[in-house]
């Protein structure tokens, strides 16, 4: 609380860094039991000169938040450098901007909700209500906000399990993240003020009832009828090196391997796959260009198969206007023919397409995934339908991390499609973390989820977010799994969207009555 200079910067960075153990692969959530408080006591002695005016005073906690926001998205995000690497020519040089450019303007939003908390700051339990409304208000705002980056959300730390991802279904990542900092701040309250007592109870109060809706939610799960149609779905994961995609000279074997993944005999007992699902980008070359691509796709389907797939689609521009690519998922029947297709409608910044393009680019610089020149979005977004009466949500690469995406406003369809290529960031916490956002999209939308990745880490999981079959980071492979049921939602995107906001609004009313009790006690 005394800290101050080099000491408290340090303190706040450890702090941050060390809250990234509870994420994905670590999951050890226990360590925010040490980085809230340290932040709530850091804060705690952030005040301002009184002279300074009202951003003046504010600034020490804004520099305190700013800089567990560095520790926690450079602890969290570095692998993202990775994806620099596979053309390291190319873009070498932006690796310090990935590895603490992007967490340091990250770090503003969580700077931001120290200081909207400090104006609301209190003795006893009123601070740390302050701290998560504060928190759960910004992270909401990280969600939308220059097209949104929502990506380690701290109420992810909260989620290790399926047992414990049920709550999302109520409240979604933001209310989980207020909620997060909630419990997790409150041995901040031992020895420092009113409130000891009451703050622990309501923490435990929250954990217990976390937990026990978990148990709740997936028993109410197992009773589910089981899926009718028979749809059996078999992922394949190819485990293609990024740097090889796009190589002429890799390209037919790529090819090859995906077909013969696809062909493989089912395990003696067991049907043969209705559905066969590659990942993002799968084909490396536009079917365009190689004509006979469909056909060699159409003798390896047999009758009644489905092959789903994500490529790069080219779309001629109209009225002189240059060619656009977009990054799709295709549907192909046993004949070789094209019966559905879903373009990719949230595209990565500066990943698959520059902001600001024409400035940009007079610099010199260009998308990481730039192979034909940067992406197109599409213009809408809705179900795909797939042969056997089956509707797909579909999600490619990180789509998956956004909610609201997860819906689609034809209906609910069968299943969540998400087809990814995490092959970029190599063995790194990255395609864990990844992994764990889309499974909460199944908890909201109380969809199964197909998640096909290049490099992994594949799954199909229940609508409760249970794994039901993988294949690991890395390895070359397919399985097969009988399509889980979808459940009957109890919430939308709606319902959690207001009961996020009824969380907000009750760590208000605590902010001020402890405020009003404060003011009574000093009368």
């Amino acid at each position: 609380m005394l800290s101050w200079g080099l000491k408290r910067i340090a303190l706040a960075v450890f702090a941050g860094a060390l809250a990234v153990l509870a994420l994905p692969p670590f999951n050890f959530f226990a360590t925010l039991f040490v980085s809230l408080p340290v932040l709530v006591w850091l804060l705690d002695g952030a005040s301002g000169a009184a002279d300074a005016g009202p951003l003046g005073r504010l600034r020490p906690a804004f520099a305190t938040g700013w800089w567990f926001g560095f520790g926690y998205f450079t602890a969290g995000l570095w692998w993202l450098a990775n994806a620099l690497l596979v053309d390291a020519e190319s873009f070498a040089w932006a690796l310090p901007i990935a590895v603490f450019g992007l967490p340091a303007l990250l770090a503003l939003f969580y700077g931001a909700a120290t200081a909207l908390a400090r104006l609301m700051w209190s003795d006893g339990l009123g601070r740390i209500a302050a701290l998560s409304a504060a928190f759960g208000l910004l992270e909401w705002v990280r969600g939308f906000a220059f097209t949104g980056f929502p990506w380690n959300a701290i109420g992810y730390a909260a989620m290790p399990t399926p047992l414990m991802m049920q709550s999302s279904e109520i409240v979604g990542i933001y209310g989980m993240s207020a909620l997060t900092v909630f419990v997790f701040s409150v041995p901040a309250l031992i020895g420092t003020g009113r409130g000891a007592v009451p703050g622990q109870l309501a923490a435990l109060a929250l954990f217990l009832t976390h937990v026990g809706y978990g148990w709740f939610a997936l028993s109410r799960h197992d009773g589910a009828p089981p899926q009718s149609g028979g749809a059996v779905i078999r992922i394949v994961q190819p485990a293609v090196n990024q740097s090889a995609k796009w190589d002429m000279a890799e390209r037919e074997r790529i090819f090859q391997q995906l077909l013969d993944l696809s062909a493989l005999s089912p395990r003696p007992g067991e049907a043969r796959p209705t559905h066969i699902i590659w990942p993002e980008t799968a084909l490396p070359f536009l079917l365009t260009e190689n004509p006979g691509a469909l056909s060699r796709m159409a003798d390896m389907l047999q009758v009644g198969q489905t092959l789903v797939t994500g490529a790069v689609r080219p779309e001629e521009g109209v009225g002189g206007a240059a060619q656009r690519y977009y990054n799709t998922i295709y549907a192909i029947d046993d004949e070789g023919q094209i019966i559905g297709s879903a373009d990719k409608a949230h595209l990565v910044p500066f990943g698959e397409y520059l902001p600001f393009e024409d400035l940009l680019r007079q610099y010199g610089l260009s998308p990481v995934a730039e192979t034909f020149g940067g992406f197109s979005a599409a213009e809408r977004r809705g179900l795909l339908a797939l042969p056997g009466g089956l509707g797909a949500v579909p999600l490619v690469c990180y789509e998956a991390i956004f909610p609201g995406l997860a819906e689609v406003e034809e209906g609910r369809g069968d299943m969540l499609l998400n087809l990814t290529n995490d092959a970029w960031y190599g063995n790194t916490p990255g395609p864990y973390q990844h992994l764990r956002q889309a499974q909460l999209r199944a908890v909201e939308t109380r969809l199964p989820l197909v998640r096909a990745a290049n490099s992994g880490i594949s799954v199909v999981t229940d609508s409760a977010g249970r794994v039901v079959g993988s294949l690991p980071l890395g390895q070359s492979g397919a399985f097969d799994v009988e399509l889980p049921a979808a459940s009957a939602p109890h919430w939308s995107e709606k319902n959690r969207e207001f009961n996020f906001g009824l969380i907000i609004a009750i760590m208000v009313l605590l902010v001020v009555a402890a405020r009003r009790g404060k003011k009574y006690s000093s009368d």
